[in-house]
């Protein structure tokens, strides 16, 4: 068991998780985070509570942030700002086939880092070299994938809940046309992708267990000893863990659980007679 709480560093932003440490803020309270580039200010948004699995490894919460770390986050939040506006304008400027997504600044080091999107490789030096003139700070520029731009931009996925990726997803792992298949979903591109145009990553939560109830189930077509009396598969309900059977006797459908259809507890009552 362990205490765990979690902040967004934007409003409705990506949540990370941390251990209290010790500490108690309460939800909307500002609080640090350790970073690479040192403590940052974010907002509690989900406060301490006692967890039921082990929650080791989180970074520790630094505390509440004071008055001088709330100024700091104020004035990072307006080079930030000033960043975008210069970037968007030489990008404009220059005529480059590239989109602005975010800009972060580094206070510690002075750095802005500008992520962007492009159908190909850019040749930015120029426009490097224009917009650390502008901000009198060095620049860094960084192209980044549809899923990684979807993350940074956040929206709402076809559920109407926020992107998955923008919220809780700490990494994208691969999807395949397979996992749709298996789910017996259309292979239609517009009903199985997600805001960046690639396949939603939500289609990997369930696969597992598709795997598995193909793994026992009767396939459709198949003849079955039902508690209503034989009858034909004519469908599956994988998250109900059934079977829809049409009766033999007189044309019924009635869904039926694999447990109580399958080859191996049929076989065993035949042998040894129905427990029950």
């Amino acid at each position: 068991m362990g205490m765990m709480m979690a902040v967004s560093f934007e409003r409705y932003g990506r949540l990370y998780y941390l251990d209290p440490g010790g500490h108690e803020p309460r939800i909307g309270d500002k609080v640090l985070v350790p970073t690479n580039s040192g403590p940052e200010v974010a907002e509690c948004v989900w406060a301490p509570q006692w967890m039921t699995e082990d929650v080791g490894g989180l970074p520790v919460c630094a505390g509440l942030a004071g008055p001088d770390d709330l100024i700091r986050d104020e004035h990072n939040r307006r080079r930030r700002a000033e960043g975008k506006l210069a970037a968007r304008r030489l990008i404009r400027e220059h005529g480059l086939p590239m989109k602005l997504i975010a800009v972060d600044f580094v206070s510690a080091t002075n750095v802005f880092v500008v992520y962007f999107s492009a159908p190909h490789r850019v040749d930015f030096r120029a426009l490097v070299r224009d917009l650390a003139a502008r901000l009198r700070s060095r620049v860094e520029l960084q192209q980044i994938g549809p899923r990684d731009e979807a993350r940074l931009q956040g929206g709402i996925g076809p559920c109407g809940r926020d992107l998955c990726c923008a919220t809780f997803l700490k990494d994208f792992e691969p999807v395949s046309v397979r996992m749709a298949k298996d789910q017996d979903l259309p292979v239609n591109p517009m009903r199985i992708a997600g805001a960046c145009g690639r396949l939603m990553c939500c289609l990997k939560y369930e696969h597992p267990l598709y795997q598995d109830f193909k793994k026992s189930a009767p396939r459709a077509g198949s003849r079955v000893e039902t508690e209503e009396g034989p009858g034909t598969v004519v469908g599956h309900n994988v998250p109900s863990d059934s079977v829809v059977v049409k009766l033999t006797a007189d044309g019924r459908t009635c869904a039926c659980s694999v447990a109580s259809v399958c080859g191996s507890r049929l076989a065993y009552e035949s042998t040894h007679g129905n427990s029950a």
